[in-house]
């Protein structure tokens, strides 16, 4: 079992670095950045070029807890989504660059794209 969890994690962050390889965040379009757990979900909006964090949210924050979703789900995601949205709108961030951490863009990691997107991000 050890030696399954093991591979998957070696593949997950080569998946990852190649996924970073490719993208970057400017101050013109940060990068909203999803990392994926089993029960959690986590987004920041990060500018790489001044290696700032501008905003960032998760399922264990005060402002998905008062949604009253459930973290596992693809809803809870898809707020997640809606909500650092929201706050990057807030930040005066409009375009970000989608980095989906190395995980597949489908359920959970699609669900938060869909919230942002629908929340006014453009990506």
């Amino acid at each position: 079992m050890q030696r399954n969890v093991k591979k998957r994690q070696t593949g997950l962050a080569r998946r990852h670095r190649r996924v970073r390889g490719k993208i970057s965040g400017t101050a013109a379009r940060p990068r909203l950045c999803v990392t994926r757990s089993n029960n959690n979900i986590y987004a920041q909006v990060i500018d790489d070029v001044k290696r700032v964090t501008i905003c960032g949210v998760s399922t264990l924050g005060p402002e998905f807890k008062a949604t009253g979703k459930k973290s596992g789900t693809v809803e809870g995601a898809a707020e997640i989504g809606k909500i650092i949205g929201k706050k990057a709108l807030d930040a005066g961030v409009t375009e970000v660059v989608f980095d989906r951490g190395g995980n597949l863009y489908h359920g959970r990691v699609k669900a938060v794209a869909d919230g942002a997107r629908e929340a006014g991000l453009k990506f």
